[in-house]
């Protein structure tokens, strides 16, 4: 079998009915049980029929997206899909790629991403923080801007906008306060960016806004019990594999208020010799990365029993 890198998605990718098309499947029907008993809540009920706004809360989707990717990697494990070389998650999607390498229990896991998802909601009021993609600017143009808007807005140090997301080379999300983003949306333009697009998100997430929800997932993680990690986990703060416990929780603590670096993260897959990666989880967005920032590489995506059955034929 080739050397394969399995990679989970994170917020963004949700959708009503997501697991649908794997029917009664054990791996699955078995995740979603496990994941309602640690929320006390029928977490499959809301995945299948929503209703999508529902879905789109932040302290439901990211539940939801890790009980997803979680129930998409249990399904190739079970259908004999085998180990990859090494796993990665996009922002919230590492904790699926902890736990699919066992550090992470995922009765531990679901709890701790909702305490995440509501601190972050909570550290900043709704509409006044927002994000938004910058497509078509150098990443590091898009630095500039964002320090540029920050230094001439951010005098009392109230408005403030950064770069959180390097997607690809030519797409980077920043986030921060309204105000600032949407005069960066300005700037931005002004250097060349061929678009740049708000996003339907409540919070600034990745920002340096999110540093209050950081302390409050600060001391859960604390209570977490990790373990040594059975794949190498690149994770997005540092683009390191750590297999140490206290290194594993304080990259988490950094990671809620500090950007995802994608593009690096990829990067890293490639010189470890692994050149197929595997989107596994709802959607096809970091497949579709995957080729835009290294088009030597293959980006699949595997998503249900139809995809799995064709990932398995391309990576025998």
């Amino acid at each position: 079998m080739k050397p394969i890198a399995f990679v989970f998605p994170g917020q963004g990718s949700q959708s009503v009915g997501m697991l649908d098309a794997w029917g009664d499947h054990p791996a699955v029907r078995e995740t979603i049980a496990e994941a309602s008993d640690a929320l006390n809540e029928d977490i499959g009920a809301l995945i299948a029929g929503g209703p999508k706004e529902d879905l789109a809360l932040t302290t439901n989707t990211q539940p939801v997206m890790l009980v997803a990717g979680v129930a998409c990697w249990r399904a190739w494990r079970a259908e004999g899909g085998a180990l990859p070389a090494a796993v990665a998650g996009h922002s919230l999607g590492e904790y699926s790629a902890l736990v699919a390498a066992e550090a992470l229990p995922l009765a531990e896991a679901v709890p701790l991403v909702r305490l995440r998802a509501q601190a972050m909601q909570e550290a900043v009021p709704v509409g006044t923080g927002a994000m938004a993609a910058i497509l078509g600017l150098d990443a590091s143009k898009v630095i500039a801007g964002c320090a540029e808007v920050t230094g001439a807005m951010g005098q009392n140090g109230t408005e403030v906008v950064e770069a959180v997301n390097f997607n690809d080379p030519v797409q980077t999300v920043i986030a921060g306060t309204k105000a600032a983003v949407d005069k960066a949306c300005e700037v931005l333009k002004g250097m060349g960016a061929k678009r740049a697009l708000p996003l339907p998100v409540s919070a600034p997430f990745h920002s340096s806004l999110m540093k209050p929800a950081a302390e409050r997932l600060k001391g859960a993680l604390e209570a977490v019990d990790f373990a040594d990690p059975k794949i190498p986990v690149v994770n997005n703060i540092d683009v390191a594999i750590e297999d140490d416990h206290d290194r594993i929780r304080d990259a988490l603590y950094r990671q809620a208020f500090g950007p995802v670096r994608w593009v690096e993260c990829i990067h890293k897959i490639k010189a470890m010799g692994l050149h197929t990666v595997v989107e596994c989880g709802p959607g096809k967005v970091l497949a579709g990365m995957t080729k835009r920032i290294d088009a030597d590489l293959t980006g699949l995506a595997m998503y249900d029993p139809t995809s799995l059955a064709e990932v398995k034929a391309q990576v025998a």
